[in-house]
C-alpha cells in the first residue's frame, strides 16, 4: 500500500515538472473533493466565426490563445468558440465538469487522444433537457478520469446571446453542492419576487391606484426575466419546448421594461409636471417594442445588442430625471432614486466580475439577485409610502372643511346654546352614572374580598385576565365599526335634509336644487354608503355576537347554580376552563385531550371547574419555569376513562420542573406555595384537595424533578350521599 502511494505521488512530481516547462498545456491538477475550481485562467480560446470548422481543424490549429479571466467573457460578438483544457485528477472520485451559464444554445465537449476523439457529449438551450444525463438547467458532463490520469479536452460553446462561461470543475459532492447553493439563493429571491407580487396586488385591489398595475406586471416579469437567465424557465416550465427560451430571454425584460416605463410616468407624476421628461421615457418603451418585434422575426443577435443599450440608457436617464423631480421637493423621487441606484451598482458589479475585475464568489454571482429584489423592495415601500401621503393630504383637506364647519358656526350660535345645554345634561348624566359606576365598582370590589375569603375564587387575577384579553377583541371590533358608521349615517342624513329643503323651494328652483342633490350622491356615492353601513352593522352585530359567546362560555365554566348537585358532562367543564386559559397558554404549549369516558356525573359544577382551573394554571406555570431550552417539546395531557360502573378518573399531567418529594408531601397545605411573592397565595391546591373531599373522591400526584408531574382524580359517578350538601 505504501510503495503504491509512493509510485502515485512520483507520477504526480513528474506531471507537474513536465507541465512548469511546458508551452502548449497548462494542466489543471484536482485536488479538492470538497468544493468547486474555477478553471478559466487554465484555458485556450479559439474563436470560429462562422461555426465552419471541424475538429480536426481545430486540434491542430496554432491559434489557440491563453485565457487571462477566471470567467471566459465573449461579450461582442456573438460567435462559436473553442475552448482548450487539461486536468489531471488526484482523487479516487470521478470529476464532472459544469458549464454554469444556461444561455447556450449548443455546448459539446470533446474528449481527446492527440487528435483522435475519445468521447463527446452535446448539451444545450436547443435541446429539450430530459435528454441531458444530469436534469439540471446547467450544462455538465462527466470527465471519466479515473485517479492520476489526465484529461486532454476540447470544448465548443454557440449561443445567440453574449457568452459567459463560468467553468467549474470538481467531484459529484461539489457540484451539487455548488448548484443546492444556487436553487437555495434563488429560491430566497423568488420568494421575496411572490411575496412582493402578491402584496401589491392587495394594495392595488385596495386602493386601484394604477401605478401599483403597472409596478405589479414589472415585479412578475422581471422576476420570469431572472428565472429565465438562470435556466429555471427552460428546466420547469417548458423542458420539452427549448425553442421557447429564445424567446423568452428577449420578450420577458422588454415587457418588465415597458412596464417599468409606465410605472415610471404615473409614480413620478410626469404627466401634469413633466412632460418634456416623458418624451425620452416613451423613445425607451418603443426601443423595447422593436427589439421584442425582432427576436420574433428571428434577429435575436440585434434584439439582444438593443435590450443591453436599452438598459444602460434607460438607467441612467432615470437617474437623471429622478434627481431633478427629487430636489423639487418630490418625496417619491426619492424612493424612485434610491432603487434605480441600488440595481445600476448591482450591474456594474456583475459586470467587473465577468471581466475577471472582481472574484467570482457567491456575493459576485448573485449581486444582480441582491440588486434587483433590493429594487424591488424599495419601491414597495415607496408605493406603501404613497398611501400615507394620500392619508396626510385627505387629514388637510378634512381640517379645512373643519375650519369651514368653524366659520358657519357663526351663524347658528342659537343652535349652539340648545346644544350646549344639552351636552351639559348629558355630561351631568355621565357624571351620575361614572358615580353609579363607582359604586358598582367597590361593590365588586368587596364582592371580590368576600370571595377571597371564602376560598371559592382563589385564580380569580387570571380569569379575569383570560376572559378580558378575550373579550376585547370583539369589543374592539365594534368600537372601531361605530365611527365610520356615524359618518356614513350623517352622509346620509345630509342627502335626506337636501330632499327635505325641497318643500320649501319654489317650482323654478326645484330642478336645480334636485341637480345640487344628484352631484351630492354621486359624491358621496349612495350605493357605496349603503354597502358600507350594511357591512358595519354586520360587523357590529358579529362582534356582539363573539361577545355573546364568551360570556355564555364564562357562564357555563362559573355555574351560579354551583351550589345544587347537578348532572353534567365533566368534558364541558374541563373545556370551558382551557377555553378561560387560553390567553395563558402559550403557542408552544400542546394541549392533548384523551376523552374516553362516558363523562356523565352528578356533582357541584362549578367547584369542579374551579378544581380543573387550579390544577392546569399550576401546571402552565411549571412549563413556564424550566426556562427556553424545552419550548419546542412542552405538552399537558388530560384524560379521562371509567375505571368501574360507578367511577371515573381523571388525569392532568404536564412537562414542567416537577416536584421533590419534600414538595410533593407539602402541596395540599393551606398557604404552602413554590412561587414568587405576589404571583400565587398558596390556596389553590388546598382548595382543590377539599372540593375533591367534598365529592367523595379522591386525588393523588406522581411528579419527580425534571419529569413534571401527574395530578390523578377519582370521582363517583353519582354523588355519595354525604355530599349532597355544600
Amino acid at each position: 500500500m505504501l510503495k503504491s502511494k509512493k509510485y502515485f505521488l512520483l507520477i504526480i512530481l513528474s506531471i507537474l515538472i513536465i507541465n512548469k516547462f511546458s508551452i502548449s498545456q497548462n494542466y489543471f491538477l484536482i485536488t479538492d473533493s470538497i468544493n468547486v475550481n474555477i478553471i478559466g485562467k487554465n484555458t485556450f480560446v479559439l474563436k470560429d466565426d462562422h461555426n465552419q470548422l471541424s475538429f480536426l481543424q481545430v486540434a491542430q490549429s496554432k491559434q489557440f490563445v491563453a485565457n487571462n479571466t477566471e470567467i471566459p467573457n465573449f461579450y461582442s460578438k456573438f460567435n462559436t468558440y473553442w475552448l482548450r483544457f487539461s486536468a489531471i485528477n488526484s482523487l479516487s472520485q470521478n470529476v464532472l465538469l459544469n458549464v454554469d451559464y444556461p444561455l447556450l444554445n449548443s455546448v459539446v465537449l470533446y474528449k481527446v487522444n492527440k487528435e483522435e476523439i475519445l468521447d463527446s457529449v452535446i448539451q444545450g438551450f436547443d435541446f429539450p433537457i430530459n435528454e441531458k444525463k444530469y436534469n439540471n438547467q446547467s450544462h455538465i458532463f462527466d470527465l471519466n478520469l479515473a485517479k492520476g490520469d489526465t484529461g486532454y479536452y476540447f470544448l465548443k460553446v454557440t449561443s445567440k446571446v453574449p457568452i459567459v462561461l463560468p467553468l467549474k470543475i470538481g467531484t459529484s459532492t461539489a457540484i451539487n453542492k455548488d448548484l443546492n447553493t444556487k436553487d437555495i439563493l434563488s429560491g430566497i429571491y423568488f420568494g421575496i419576487i411572490i411575496a412582493l407580487f402578491l402584496y401589491n396586488i392587495f394594495l392595488f385591489l385596495s386602493i386601484k391606484d394604477k401605478s401599483y398595475l403597472y409596478y405589479i406586471v414589472y415585479i412578475l416579469f422581471i422576476g420570469l426575466t431572472q428565472l429565465t437567465l438562470m435556466g429555471y424557465t427552460w428546466r420547469f416550465l417548458w423542458p420539452n419546448s427549448p425553442y421557447l427560451n429564445q424567446y423568452a430571454v428577449i420578450l420577458f425584460p422588454c415587457i418588465a421594461g415597458i412596464s417599468a416605463i409606465g410605472f415610471s410616468k404615473l409614480f413620478l407624476e410626469l404627466k401634469p409636471n413633466y412632460p418634456k421628461i416623458i418624451i425620452g421615457f416613451n423613445i425607451f418603451a418603443y426601443l423595447y417594442a422593436v427589439s421584442s418585434f425582432l427576436v420574433l422575426i428571428g434577429f435575436y443577435s440585434y434584439s439582444y445588442y438593443i435590450i443591453d443599450i436599452n438598459v444602460f440608457l434607460l438607467v441612467i436617464y432615470a437617474l437623471i430625471t429622478s434627481s431633478i423631480i427629487a430636489r423639487n421637493g418630490n418625496r417619491s423621487a426619492w424612493f424612485f432614486l434610491g432603487s434605480w441606484s441600488i440595481l445600476i451598482v448591482s450591474v456594474f458589479l456583475f459586470v467587473l466580475r465577468n471581466f475577471g475585475v472582481l472574484p467570482a464568489n457567491n456575493y459576485t454571482n448573485y449581486i444582480l439577485f441582491i440588486g434587483s429584489a433590493s429594487q424591488a423592495v424599495l419601491l414597495s415601500i415607496a408605493l406603501a409610502d404613497r398611501i400615507n401621503v394620500y392619508k396626510k393630504e385627505k387629514e388637510k383637506s378634512q381640517a379645512e372643511a373643519l375650519y369651514q364647519s368653524q366659520k358657519n358656526e357663526e351663524l347658528v350660535k342659537e343652535q349652539n346654546v340648545q346644544l350646549e345645554k344639552k351636552v351639559h345634561q348629558r355630561t351631568e348624566a355621565l357624571q351620575l352614572a361614572n358615580a353609579n359606576l363607582s359604586t358598582a365598582l367597590q361593590e365588586l370590589k368587596d364582592a371580590q374580598i368576600q370571595l377571597v375569603e371564602s376560598e371559592k375564587m382563589a385564580s380569580l387575577g387570571q380569569l379575569t385576565a383570560g376572559i378580558a384579553h378575550e373579550i376585547n377583541n370583539p369589543i374592539n371590533f365594534v368600537k372601531s365599526n361605530i365611527k365610520p358608521l356615524q359618518i356614513d349615517v350623517k352622509d346620509i342624513f345630509d342627502i335626506i335634509e337636501a330632499y327635505h329643503l325641497l318643500h320649501s323651494q319654489t317650482i323654478t328652483d326645484i330642478p336645480p336644487q334636485l341637480t345640487k342633490i344628484k352631484q351630492l350622491e354621486k359624491q358621496l356615492d349612495i350605493d357605496y354608503l349603503k354597502q358600507e353601513i350594511t357591512n358595519l352593522m354586520e360587523g357590529i352585530e358579529e362582534g356582539a355576537e363573539r361577545t355573546a359567546e364568551i360570556v355564555r362560555g364564562l357562564r357555563t365554566f362559573s355555574r351560579l347554580d354551583e351550589s345544587e348537585v347537578k348532572t353534567v358532562d365533566i368534558h364541558d367543564g374541563i373545556e370551558s376552563t382551557l377555553i378561560i386559559l387560553r390567553n395563558a397558554t402559550s403557542t408552544n404549549i400542546k394541549i392533548i385531550k384523551q376523552f374516553e369516558a362516558e363523562g356523565i356525573i352528578e356533582c357541584f359544577p362549578g367547584k369542579l371547574n374551579q378544581v380543573f382551573m387550579n390544577i392546569i394554571s399550576n401546571a402552565l406555570h411549571a412549563i413556564k419555569c424550566k426556562g427556553v431550552t424545552d419550548r419546542n417539546e412542552e405538552f399537558i395531557t388530560i384524560s379521562t376513562r371509567d375505571i368501574s360502573n360507578n367511577k371515573i378518573e381523571i388525569k392532568i399531567k404536564d412537562s414542567g420542573n416537577g416536584m421533590t418529594p419534600e414538595i410533593k408531601s407539602k402541596i395540599f397545605d393551606p398557604f404552602f406555595t413554590t412561587k414568587d411573592v405576589g404571583e400565587g397565595t398558596g390556596l389553590g391546591l388546598a382548595i382543590v384537595f377539599k372540593i375533591i373531599q367534598k365529592h367523595g373522591g379522591a386525588i393523588v400526584v406522581n411528579s419527580s424533578p425534571r419529569n413534571g408531574a401527574e395530578f390523578v382524580i377519582t370521582l363517583y359517578h353519582s354523588l355519595p350521599k354525604e355530599a349532597t350538601t355544600t
